[in-house]
């Protein structure tokens, strides 16, 4: 049984459920990437590095999540448009006051609209739940996100990864 391939290949299955995932007004925002091999050591070391710099906690031990993984899926909102409800969840009156105000923070861009970043959770939970349905033990961190926009493994104003293991014993909870 090889293992390693296995958890690629259910890393691929998340990837389906969050590009298939529903998005307000279908429009797609949305980007995926996974990591295996040595691109996970590059975003483990993204990891370590960065949380030595800005001396945030727990970038190192995630990071060794991270290198002990078999696999990572990233998702990440790029260019994502407002919905055009002039709802005011982003802190604006209008979409169109949204527009343009876009600054890069120490760690992701805003702001942003409030539905696409639902949209971002929406496939994040159909990825995990995928995950789930084939007993791979994963779980969602954020610090991934900054790490791998950072090292350039993904692109966009704001991402999140999962990393996926098969163990006796989750490496993500137990520790």
């Amino acid at each position: 049984m090889d293992l390693e391939r296995q958890m690629e290949e259910i890393a691929g299955m998340m990837a389906v459920a969050a590009r298939t995932a529903p998005k307000s007004k279908g429009e797609d925002f949305v980007e995926i990437t996974v990591l295996s091999g040595a691109k996970i050591k590059t975003l483990a070391d993204a990891m370590v590095n960065y949380g030595l710099e800005s001396k945030k906690p727990n970038f190192d031990r995630d990071g060794k999540n991270v290198r002990d993984s078999a696999a990572v899926l990233l998702l990440s909102l790029k260019k994502p448009a407002a919905l055009g409800l002039n709802c005011g969840a982003c802190g604006y009156d209008t979409c169109i006051e949204l527009e343009d105000k876009l600054t890069q923070g120490p760690e992701f861009a805003g702001p942003l609209c409030a539905w696409r970043l639902a949209d971002l959770g929406i496939a994040l939970g159909s990825a995990v739940k995928t995950a789930s349905l084939f007993n791979a033990d994963n779980r969602i961190m954020y610090r991934i996100g900054v790490a791998a926009l950072r090292a350039g493994l993904i692109e966009g104003e704001v991402a999140i990864g999962v990393p996926i293991s098969a163990t006796g014993k989750s490496i993500y909870f137990d520790r």
